[in-house]
């Protein structure tokens, strides 16, 4: 590494630790020419995979765009937003396990709709409804029955109202 002070080739380092929870590594360097002190840090460099959208385009993952989504799908709803930042990291470290520079977009849309099923049935459905272009609500009521039969939390909230 070079030395930020007199650019010397030559550097050693005196102390590493771990930092962020163990994501970054902290070094203390010391340069061999004139000897001044500085702290670098090393992350591993993740990239994530090209979207391949169904019209064959091409796009970036953009992390904002998909929480911006998934807010939208959970807005009013009782969900934290470290449940939801757990879930978008979730999504995030799926997307780079798959180990491919490119992925369908769908795939991408599958794995989000797993995840809002798991925080929450009515944004699972808001999501689906929008993801899925349902056309009537035959489509509508389908996914609502089969969450039901799932088990989900969905049922108990859409049954007939119960008289008091």
């Amino acid at each position: 590494m070079y030395c930020p002070f007199c650019s010397a080739q030559d550097t050693k380092v005196i102390d590493s630790r771990l930092v962020a929870d163990g994501v970054q590594i902290r070094r203390r360097r010391e340069c061999l020419s004139c000897t001044e002190r500085f702290t670098t840090f090393e992350t591993a460099e993740l990239v994530m995979p090209r979207l391949v959208k169904t019209d064959g385009t091409r796009q970036p993952f953009d992390e904002a765009k998909l929480r911006a989504g998934m807010l939208r799908a959970l807005e009013k709803r009782p969900v934290s937003m470290e449940d939801l930042e757990a879930a978008i990291s979730r999504i995030c470290h799926r997307l780079r396990a798959t180990g491919e520079r490119e992925l369908p977009a769908r795939e991408l849309g599958e794995f989000v709709m797993e995840e809002l099923q798991q925080l929450d049935d009515v944004a699972y459905v808001r999501f689906a409804s929008v993801y899925r272009s349902f056309q009537d609500i035959s489509e509508f009521s389908a996914e609502v029955d089969r969450l039901k039969k799932a088990g989900g939390k969905l049922g108990d909230t859409l049954d007939e109202p119960k008289e008091s």
